[in-house]
């Protein structure tokens, strides 16, 4: 099975790199919600955040970190920074190499990440139930 993001690591696809190193890299969106959109991305294949080595998943994060604070320096419009890592098709994954996005936001941008106004907002009972059982799974 082919992969985009294993085919630019490899130089067998183009891209506009941000960033390089042995384990990493970082390139700008072909689709970017806003100027200065980069995907941080694992050289080693791994389609999904279970499947990352955790030196891969330190290390798209640090270097994510460092793209959110060169973007503040740059001439783009950047008011803030949302960090994002679908993990699977129901999270709004469609390239299954797992991957980080950087995104530059400012107000009024259009990109709206909103949660229902009618969420469950269960009791301490319940809250302690399910951090029970994610413990359990730890």
């Amino acid at each position: 099975m082919s992969c985009i993001f294993c085919d630019i690591s490899a130089g067998d696809a183009e891209a506009s790199f941000v960033y390089e190193d042995e384990r990493t890299i970082a390139f700008l969106d072909i689709a970017p919600l806003n100027a200065g959109h980069t995907l941080v991305v694992p050289r080693t294949h791994a389609a999904s955040l279970e499947e990352i080595e955790p030196d891969d998943a330190q290390r798209i994060v640090r270097v994510a970190q460092r793209v959110a604070i060169a973007l503040r320096r740059t001439g783009f419009r950047v008011e803030g920074v949302n960090l994002w890592l679908a993990d699977g098709a129901a999270a709004g994954q469609d390239v299954f190499h797992a991957h980080m996005h950087v995104v530059p936001r400012f107000d009024g941008d259009g990109f709206v990440v909103s949660l229902p106004p009618d969420r469950h907002r269960p009791d301490r009972e319940e809250l302690n139930a399910n951090a029970a059982q994610l413990r359990s799974a730890l």
